[in-house]
C-alpha cells in the first residue's frame, strides 16, 4: 500500500507531568507504527500559550511530528486522539509534492533565499 507524507501537530493537557507527556508522545507514535506508518521526525515544542482558552486552560504542551503512512492509518489515529482526554487538539496535514519538496530542502538546508535582509538606507543589487 502506498504511503503518504503527513505532518501532525497536537496539543496535550499542560497539567500533566513530564512522564505523562513522554507516555502520550510514545502512544501517538505507536498508533502510527501499528497502522503501518513510519515516524520521520518528532519535535516537542513544549508548553506554550494558547491563542484562546481551551477547556479553561491558557497553555498547552505542543508536539509536532512528521510521518509516512497509508491513508487508511489516519482514521484510527484521529479516532484515538479524539477520545483521549489528555489530547486537547490535533491537526493532520497531508503533504502534496510541493510541500514535500519544501520539507526535504529545509532538512538539507538548501532552501533558496527569497528575500535578502537589506538594511534601510543600503543599496541592493537591484537598485
Amino acid at each position: 500500500m502506498k504511503k503518504e507524507f503527513y505532518e501532525m501537530t497536537y496539543i496535550l493537557n499542560p497539567v500533566l507531568d513530564d512522564d505523562k507527556f513522554k507516555e502520550l508522545v510514545d502512544f501517538v507514535n505507536k498508533l502510527i507504527e501499528d497502522n503501518d506508518g513510519d515516524i520521520v521526525e518528532v519535535d516537542e515544542w513544549g508548553s506554550r500559550q494558547l491563542a484562546y482558552p481551551i477547556e479553561k486552560k491558557n497553555s498547552g504542551y505542543y508536539v509536532n511530528l512528521y510521518f509516512e503512512a497509508p491513508k487508511t492509518a489516519i482514521e484510527p489515529l484521529e479516532r484515538n486522539m479524539r477520545i483521549n482526554d489528555d489530547i486537547m487538539r490535533y491537526l493532520t496535514l497531508k503533504y502534496d509534492a510541493k510541500m514535500k519538496r519544501h520539507y526535504d530542502l529545509k532538512k538539507k538546508g538548501d532552501l533558496p533565499v527569497i528575500f535578502d535582509d537589506v538594511e534601510e538606507g543600503e543599496k541592493s543589487d537591484d537598485d
